[in-house]
Parts: structure tokens; C-alpha cells; sequence
């Protein structure tokens, strides 16, 4: 049976709901022997990474034609896609793609802007106090490529930076072997209000978005996921310049009751597993008959899936079937997981949410699927992976602001709360800070 059942709650966790670390994850041969053939040793990928910024931070452009080469089998002559490429793109797209990408498009800036924050300034009659949101200048799009292409997380991505007002968006996304570009891609970043586009995948990409190089523009944050070498190379770039997180393979927790649909839910497990096989798809339930009934399901479908190799790794590898005595147990391990997608197929959905603390998406009832909020139901499908739900947030027009708190400290307020600096001020060593203080109480 390609889904695992369980109905052991200390062995699911010690096995399907175990995290494991990104030092436990191997690299493929095949991507440590083409390691070896470009820098002429073996390394780690976190060793990788760091070589690939250093070659881009001294060569610039060279350094990106030589990886792109290297890892994605392409150079193009121009790192820059032009903007009458994407024009002709737009305009050649099939009308029913068009009309998708507006449709989403619409429904990611309509959900965004109402979520925007406010500035306030509160004036109390005597002194001011206040918070500015201020939109950052510029943010760079990493949308993946390799083993499938993900328009919408242009959409999800830029959609939200132009709503928070950013002046400049660029993307960067890999080209294909034969050095095009998906059509999708495109036409989602002329949907999105991209300014720029670059043919760069990788590390590589995300170094040259860090530091700047002769085609591509320095800027202020990075956005969007990525392979192990993508989310390896954010979190070493950080601190030079703004991430939103470090994105690990993305992930499902689907909790159960008898009525839910065996069918529904095994297609709702397939189409999490085909992303990729480090992928992970995983069903709680209080029925051992559901588990059973949704494992029979996916063995039915898969095998009229294209990528039905990919799921069955996937599933194999990291998903499996939790049976437990109720749904607050299930809830319970939902919220110890704290999973990316968290979707309560439970007959009344609504009555068990307050009991979720940490899922970056919760999905309420059947239809809310997560598939739906993949492509055009609003909010941002970029969410917080690898259990970091747990302190973390969706992606949203927050991190795309920067927040600047205001000062105008009146006479008044000065006299009522300097004693009370001073004292601070003297009780952590820091006597200039007292002494800044004193000579404005001898000036009043």
C-alpha cells in the first residue's frame, strides 16, 4: 500500500511527524557528481552556496553565465528578457490563460489591500506619538523552475509588493535547457506589474538580487521559494539584504472525520505530493475506515496521474495516514506539526478553529481545498514551512513595509518621564545618555 497507515501516536511521531534537519538531507548523486564537475571537489550544499555568492559578488555577469551553464544547462545571450518578448507573450497567450492570470491576479490584490495597514499619529493635546509605514524601494521575485513552473508564485509574490506600493519588482526565474522561458511565467509577471525579468535560476540568482551585478539590479528584499540551494543562499544573504523566509518543501496535514470523502481526500494528498518527492502529504484521522478507504483511493488515482512518480516517492518517503482516538488528539499533533496547509475536513470546520494555533493556511470544510488557494482564492500561497508556523506568518503586504515610530516629545512630557530616563539611564553604566538627558532638564 503506497499510503502508510499508523495508529500508534508515539511511532507517528517518532516517524511520519518527524521534521528532520537540513543537515539530514542528502544530496542525489547525480547533483553531487556535477558539484564535483564544477568546482572539482565534493561539497555540502551550504558550501556550494557560499562559493556561488562569492563568484557572483567578484564576476558579476560571468558568474551567472557560467552556473547557469553549469546547473541549468543554458546561457542565453541576454540575462535580460526584453519587454517586447513579454508583450508578444501576453499578447499570443491563449484567452482563457489571460483571463486566469487577471482573475487571480485581481482576487490576490482585492485580499492584500484590504489587509493593508494604516499610519497613526496620536496627538494627546500636548505631545505626538506615532507609527509610519513607509513601502520598501525595490524587491526581487525568485519564481522556481526544474521539475515544473510556478506562474502563480509570481502572482503571489508581486501581487502583494505592488499593493504595499514598492517602486521596483524584479524577477528572477531559470530558463529552460534550450534557453526559453515557460510562456506562463510571462504573461504571470505582466499580470503581476513586474518591471524586469531575468533568465537566472539558483543561487546564483539570488546572490545577484543580494549585491548587484552588470545586468541585475541590487535590492532591498528577496521573495519567493525555491530548491534546497535557493533557500540555503536566502539565508545567507540575510542581513545583507531582507528574505521572507528560508522556504523548505512545501507540506499538508489534512485532518478527518467519517465525513469526509476517501476520494476527496486522497486527492487532496496527490496533489500535494506532486510538487516534488521531498514533498509532504499526511492525513489525521479518529476512522481507521476513512484511512483505510483514502489509502485504496490513492493507489486508484495515482496511476492516472502524470507525475505519478514523483507522488509515490513523495509519499512514500515523508506521507503516511495517522488513526488516533479523537479529533482533539488529531488537532493536537496538527498543532505540534504546525503545518504549511492545515485543512480541517471535519463536518463542522468552524466549531475546531479556535483550538489551531500554528498553520500558516487553515482551510475550512471540503471545498476549501488547498489546490484553490494554490492558484485564485486571495491570500499568498507563499506560507511558513518546516514547523516555523510556530512563530511565523503567510506572506503578505507586511513584509513588503518597513514601519518608522514618530517622536514629538513636548515640554510636558519631557519633565514628567526625563527623572524617570535619568534613572535608567544610570542603572545600565550609561551616563552620556543621563547627561543628554540633564542638559535639556537645565534648558527647561
Amino acid at each position: 500500500m503506497l499510503l502508510r497507515i499508523v495508529d500508534d501516536i508515539p511511532t507517528a511521531r517518532a516517524t511520519i511527524l518527524r521534521r528532520k534537519p537540513p543537515g539530514e538531507i542528502a544530496l542525489p548523486d547525480r547533483i553531487r557528481e556535477r558539484i564535483r564537475e564544477v568546482f572539482g571537489r565534493d561539497l555540502g550544499a551550504e558550501a556550494v552556496v557560499r562559493e556561488i555568492i562569492a563568484a557572483v559578488q567578484a564576476d558579476g555577469d560571468l558568474a551567472l553565465r557560467r552556473f547557469g551553464l553549469a546547473f541549468d544547462h543554458s546561457c542565453p545571450e541576454s540575462i535580460e528578457v526584453p519587454s517586447s518578448v513579454i508583450d508578444r507573450a501576453w499578447e499570443e497567450a491563449p484567452r482563457p490563460l489571460r483571463e486566469a492570470m487577471e482573475l487571480a491576479a485581481a482576487r490576490i490584490r482585492r485580499f492584500h489591500e484590504r489587509s493593508l495597514p494604516r499610519s497613526w499619529i496620536d496627538f494627546d493635546g500636548d505631545s505626538t506619538l506615532g507609527q509610519v509605514f513607509r513601502p520598501l524601494r525595490s524587491v526581487g521575485v525568485y519564481a522556481p523552475g526544474g521539475r515544473a513552473v510556478y506562474p502563480s508564485t509570481v502572482l503571489m509574490t508581486a501581487v502583494p509588493a505592488r499593493v504595499a506600493g514598492v517602486e521596483n519588482v524584479v524577477l528572477c526565474t531559470p530558463p529552460a535547457s534550450d534557453g526559453s522561458l515557460q510562456t506562463a511565467v510571462l504573461i504571470a509577471a505582466r499580470a503581476a506589474g513586474i518591471d524586469r525579468v531575468f533568465q537566472v535560476g539558483g543561487a546564483q540568482a539570488i546572490a545577484a538580487m543580494a549585491f548587484g551585478t552588470e545586468s541585475i539590479p541590487r535590492v532591498d528584499k528577496i521573495v519567493g521559494p525555491g530548491n534546497i540551494f535557493v533557500a540555503l543562499a536566502k539565508r545567507q544573504v540575510f542581513g545583507i539584504v531582507g528574505i521572507d523566509q528560508v522556504a523548505g518543501p512545501t507540506e499538508t496535514l489534512l485532518v478527518a472525520d467519517d465525513g469526509a470523502a476517501p476520494a476527496a481526500l486522497a486527492a487532496d494528498l496527490l496533489a500535494q505530493a506532486e510538487h516534488d518527492p521531498m514533498a509532504t502529504a499526511i492525513l489525521i484521522t479518529d476512522r481507521l475506515g476513512v484511512a483505510q478507504a483514502t489509502a485504496r483511493e490513492v493507489e486508484r488515482q495515482v496511476s492516472a496521474l502524470p507525475r505519478r512518480q514523483i507522488i509515490s516517492e513523495s509519499i512514500q518517503t515523508n506521507g503516511g495516514a495517522i488513526v488516533v482516538p479523537s479529533i482533539e488528539m488529531a488537532l493536537e499533533l496538527a498543532n505540534e506539526f504546525a503545518p504549511e496547509h492545515l485543512c480541517l475536513m471535519l463536518r463542522d470546520p468552524w466549531s475546531y478553529l479556535p483550538r489551531i494555533r500554528n498553520a500558516g493556511g487553515i482551510f475550512l470544510g471540503e471545498r476549501s481545498i488547498e489546490a484553490i488557494g494554490d492558484y485564485t482564492a486571495g491570500p499568498s500561497h507563499v506560507m511558513p514551512t518546516g514547523g516555523t508556523a510556530r512563530f511565523a506568518s503567510p506572506l503578505s503586504v507586511y513584509d513588503f513595509l518597513k514601519l518608522s515610530s514618530i517622536f514629538d516629545v513636548s515640554p510636558g512630557l519631557f519633565r514628567e518621564v526625563a527623572p524617570a530616563a535619568v534613572t535608567l539611564a544610570e542603572a545600565e553604566g550609561l551616563h552620556a545618555h543621563a547627561a543628554a538627558i540633564r542638559l535639556r532638564q537645565g534648558a527647561d
